[in-house]
């Protein structure tokens, strides 16, 4: 279930700040005098503003800095006045704000459909989402960086169409299909009309669909008080793109969009669905470098990896009927039983069952601090992921021996589906400008293109905030009242 911080505004004109699990009820208790000894004396006029997360740990994290503003700045956060000038064109206009993070794996690639265990970190690249409620089920949906706007209902989604029965842009698919997925799991919809932009590069392996659909979805839980947590919500994300959006994607990037824990990898088992926070080292920053080279999953050989593996998994059960997905067969058994397999199946069933291996292996790699450990695992997907799940391509191989090659680089790998995108390199803190500067310098004069290199932070997942923007914080009223 996620977690709420608040802000109440009491008759004193000063504000309490709490957490709680359910703001409905608890509000009640604020206002019945069973909800603190602060609001039995003074007593509670309304709910102003509140956050939503994950988890009850994330919010408890917020609740204490929350507490330290002043009672201006908790003015100003109630209002949206604590962000860029940019920005505040759209909350002057809007009460519902999102945050939906952007994702790298650091480890595990391709695997998440198979069963096998990931290493993704949510990053400080993200969709940004605005919206206000509707009180019927009409949905505007403003994209600012392609200057699109559409408008849907429930019928015209069902048709793919707009309501004037235009087809969908592509970018459109992922809210259309996360608003699809909740009515038919009969979800409570509710209308909204929103705008959203993105610093996560489109085609480049971050995940920014799955930051999109995340960002929806979140905002959908909110109006309707969905009972459901951050996995239920990666999980109907990840419906919304394989029935809807036609993309057949494990649950690695929607789960790490939806549940990113701040400077931490997440370690989950795609099987089970069993995940843990693995804090990453202090002294080494997450450097990604954008090739520019763009790809579509949807058009690119994705489906066709997928359906390789299924092949190799098919044939293997023949041997051994116990297994459910390539992750269940060892190497043992894949070198007894793995020889039936066509020369295609081989490879793509060789890499998912080594590379869950080795995200295992990185996970004590990490629990120990052993980041050079860390890096000789990366050095190896990349390796796997070239020669025999074979989606990295000419320019991305270069970035990568660039990138290993420095001293101050633990390693570097090619991050994401493939075909283009971005690698990850984990590097000594200290170094990290200098390593950027050099990658950059030395693939422009190896093939004569030019990249954009940043550090990343790992970040939070998903976050929801309601601002009451009605009233002067007096005589609004809440979507809880």
């Amino acid at each position: 279930m996620p977690a709420y911080c608040y802000f109440i505004l009491c008759d004193n004109n000063a504000f309490y700040t709490g957490w709680t699990k359910n703001i409905k009820r608890r509000f009640k208790q604020h206002l019945h005098g069973k909800g603190a000894y602060y609001t039995k004396v003074h007593s509670p006029v309304e709910v102003v503003y509140w956050e939503s997360y994950g988890d009850d740990k994330i919010a408890r994290k917020r609740e204490v800095q929350l507490k330290k503003l002043t009672h201006n700045q908790k003015i100003n956060l109630s209002r949206g006045r604590l962000t860029n000038m940019c920005d505040r064109l759209y909350f002057d206009k809007y009460n519902y704000f999102v945050n939906s993070p952007g994702r790298v794996n650091l480890l595990g690639e391709h695997v998440d459909y198979n069963g096998g265990p990931v290493l993704p970190v949510a990053i400080d690249r993200s969709v940004s989402l605005w919206a206000n409620r509707r009180n019927d089920q009409q949905f505007s949906v403003n994209a600012l960086d392609m200057d699109q706007n559409v408008v849907l209902t429930l019928n015209s989604i069902e048709s793919r169409m707009d309501i004037q029965g235009n087809p969908l842009p592509d970018w459109a698919l992922y809210p259309a299909g996360v608003i699809h997925i909740a009515h038919k799991q009969n979800y409570q919809i509710n209308g909204f009309d929103s705008l959203f932009k993105s610093n996560i590069p489109i085609g480049s392996g971050l995940s920014s669909s799955a930051a999109i659909e995340i960002a929806f979805a979140a905002l959908l839980r909110e109006f309707g008080m969905w009972k459901m947590d951050n996995l239920q919500l990666a999980l109907l994300s990840q419906e919304a793109e394989q029935r809807y959006v036609g993309v057949n994607c494990g649950i690695m990037d929607q789960f790490a969009s939806a549940n990113g824990a701040a400077n931490s990898a997440l370690y989950l088992d795609t099987a089970t669905l069993q995940w843990q926070i693995l804090p990453l080292p202090k002294d080494v920053a997450i450097v990604i470098a954008d090739s520019k080279i763009k790809r579509n999953l949807a058009t690119s050989e994705y489906n066709e990896r997928r359906a390789s593996c299924e092949e190799a998994l098919s044939k293997l059960k023949e041997f051994s009927p116990s297994i459910n997905y390539l992750s269940d067969v060892s190497p043992q058994e894949f070198a007894k039983f793995g020889k039936n397999l066509a020369e295609i199946p081989y490879k793509r069933a060789k890499h998912v069952i080594e590379e869950c291996q080795r995200v295992k292996l990185a996970a004590q790699a990490l629990k120990s601090s052993n980041i050079v450990e860390f890096g000789k695992l990366m050095k190896a997907t990349h390796a796997s992921l070239r020669d025999l799940y074979e989606v990295s391509i000419p320019q991305i191989d270069t970035l990568v021996e660039i990138a290993n090659a420095h001293r101050s680089c633990f390693g570097s790998r090619l991050t994401g589906a493939g075909f283009g995108g971005c690698t990850v390199s984990l590097v000594l803190q200290e170094s990290a400008d200098k390593f950027m500067d050099d990658i950059k310098r030395d693939y422009y004069l190896n093939t004569g293109s030019e990249i954009e290199v940043y550090i990343c932070k790992a970040s939070n997942g998903v976050t929801v905030q309601w601002r009451n923007q009605t009233s002067s914080l007096t005589d609004g009223k809440s979507p809880i009242d």
